[in-house]
């Protein structure tokens, strides 16, 4: 005679049961930790949106001054005016360079590590590439001001310029920054693309540069320019190191080789000089909205190239 198995009723279930484990409580902890993640980024958001156009609703300064290139927002006797043009063009002008200095080196180095690097290089590369990201920006700023600066100042010296705070200093500084951050995430865009592609090219008779060259670097095109794209927006962001050897002129430079400065940098250098509610105070809050929405078109290109490259 066999034993038949009972089955328990759904109502001797659900008492079987304890509270907690019918509250779902893992689920929802983790429902109220994304919506106050959520919540914070909104209150982030609207408080700095909020305090961005009160340059707009409180001094009544119109748009046509702060898209001048004419910033004097001290009593010196003069007109007080706020443009924000060379802080704006600044951060674009060294943003650019930087990423223009710092992609080829960093896409270099990520193929090297991905398709030619040996186990034991890659063994030195990787860690190195940790340690450059973990060191902070003021240490590539002081760094930039004791070594690189007057480096500048002693090489080009007597050749119809003077290089030293510029930008092309900031720049310099930002790439080496800016180096890693692009490095790491083109190596990954390298190691997702599938080895049956580079094994179907291999076996036509491509030798391995030329498999690089026309089907790795195309297939991972769109998590480098991501790479890139990531880069810049740290390099938009940075401030104390750009500070230190730019020369923090609020110009609209012509060359490399002027001083100019940056939104980050303007807005480190006069915090402390304002009082909150006075026009001035009121266009450093307008410099932050700026970058917010910077860094909010970066998201967004991001964004569009992820896409891309899922299809």
């Amino acid at each position: 005679m066999t034993d038949a198995t009972i089955p328990l009723p759904a109502s001797s279930l659900r008492r079987s049961l304890t509270r907690w484990e019918r509250f779902d409580v893992p689920r929802r902890l983790t429902l109220v930790s994304a919506a106050f993640v959520v919540l914070l980024v909104a209150l982030l958001l609207g408080f700095i949106g909020w305090n961005g156009i009160q340059v707009f609703t409180d001094a009544h300064i119109p748009l046509s001054e702060l898209l001048s290139t004419v910033w004097r927002p001290g009593d010196r006797g003069d007109v007080t005016t706020f443009g924000l043009m060379p802080f704006i063009l600044g951060t674009l002008g060294v943003m650019v360079v930087a990423a223009i200095i710092a992609a080829p080196m960093s896409i270099g180095l990520a193929v090297f590590m991905a398709e030619v690097a040996p186990r034991w290089a890659k063994s030195i590369t990787r860690p190195a590439m940790e340690v450059f990201v973990g060191i902070p920006s003021v240490v590539y700023g002081w760094l930039g001001l004791t070594v690189l600066v007057p480096f500048l100042k002693t090489q080009f010296h007597g050749l119809g310029f003077t290089l030293g705070f510029s930008w092309f200093a900031g720049s310099l500084v930002l790439a080496l920054m800016i180096l890693p951050t692009i490095t790491s995430i083109a190596y990954d865009a390298f190691r997702v693309v599938p080895s049956d592609i580079r094994t179907a090219s291999l076996a036509l008779g491509t030798t391995r540069w030329q498999t690089i060259r026309h089907v790795l670097l195309p297939a991972a095109g769109a998590g480098i320019a991501t790479a890139v794209v990531l880069g810049m927006m740290r390099a938009a962001g940075e401030a104390l190191a750009v500070q230190m050897v730019i020369g923090n002129r609020p110009i609209v430079p012509t060359s490399l080789t002027q001083p100019m400065t940056t939104l980050t940098s303007q807005i480190t250098l006069d915090m402390g000089n304002t009082v909150a509610g006075e026009p001035w105070n009121q266009a450093l809050w307008t410099m932050g909205l700026i970058l917010l929405i910077i860094s909010f078109t970066f998201v967004f290109i991001t964004r569009a190239l992820a896409r891309r490259g899922a299809r």
